[in-house]
């Protein structure tokens, strides 16, 4: 029987800018369990992100319940939520957000900031980047490699804590197709490893390179399905 990691149950967000209401997130119910690889998938303005940040513990929601690993959320206070985001939890983003003069090593150590085992710190980093076929650039600054590169340390940097889920942002959205393709190859080895993945895209292609897809329009879910014919990222194929 498959172990629930989320549990969501009418979940709503509403932002308020004086007299004006806007409800990004209305009313929102799904599980994602221990292993999945989940597409969240939906246009400009569906309020995808704003579950994505919600459910990584960046943000709070207005109302309704949100269960992580059987804690309910709401009951965390601000330094809590910060701990279990920054043990269970890893991110992906578009824009990379790495620290440009600085070395690739150093960003993937980042998340093990706390920890007083250098001679620790330094291997698990180098692991990871090995991991994802970046030994051979540890000392290089990360404004010295290339788009797929500078993707590829931001998923060691996720790795590096061993979290029990990966979040996925956009991750091939500044990307070439070849290195798109080598990310997508990433992900779903790490899905067959045993991680949990949860994918935001607008793109039907790289939503399909999941097992389900949650698609989202105006703040709700229109749709909950698994994918019939997922795609595999193989080499030398188009992303697109």
């Amino acid at each position: 029987m498959s172990k629930t990691l989320l549990k969501i149950n009418n979940l709503t967000k509403t932002y308020i800018n004086g007299d004006l209401e806007t409800k990004v997130l209305k009313d929102l119910s799904f599980e994602v369990n221990l292993g999945e690889f989940v597409s969240i998938m939906g246009p400009s303005g569906s309020g995808k992100s704003t579950m994505m940040h919600i459910l990584g513990l960046l943000e709070r929601s207005t109302s309704g319940f949100y269960g992580f690993a059987g804690q309910d959320v709401s009951l965390l206070n601000d330094e809590e939520l910060a701990s279990l985001r920054n043990k269970e939890i890893g991110f992906v983003f578009q824009a990379f957000n790495l620290l440009a003069r600085t070395s690739v090593l150093d960003n993937v150590k980042l998340p093990l900031i706390y920890s007083t085992n250098k001679k620790k710190m330094d291997e698990r980093s180098k692991e990871v980047l090995v991991s994802v076929g970046l030994g051979h650039r540890l000392d290089y600054f990360t404004n010295q490699i290339s788009g797929g590169e500078k993707q590829r340390v931001a998923i060691a940097r996720a790795l590096v804590n061993n979290p029990s889920l990966i979040f996925a942002d956009e991750p091939t959205g500044n990307l070439d197709s070849k290195s798109g393709v080598q990310i997508m190859r990433i992900l779903q080895e790490l899905h067959a490893q045993g991680k949990t993945i949860i994918l935001v895209t607008h793109e039907t292609y790289t939503a399909e390179h999941a097992e389900r897809i949650i698609r989202m329009h105006d703040g709700q879910i229109v749709s909950d399905d698994l994918v019939k014919n997922r795609r595999f990222a193989k080499e030398g194929e188009d992303l697109k």
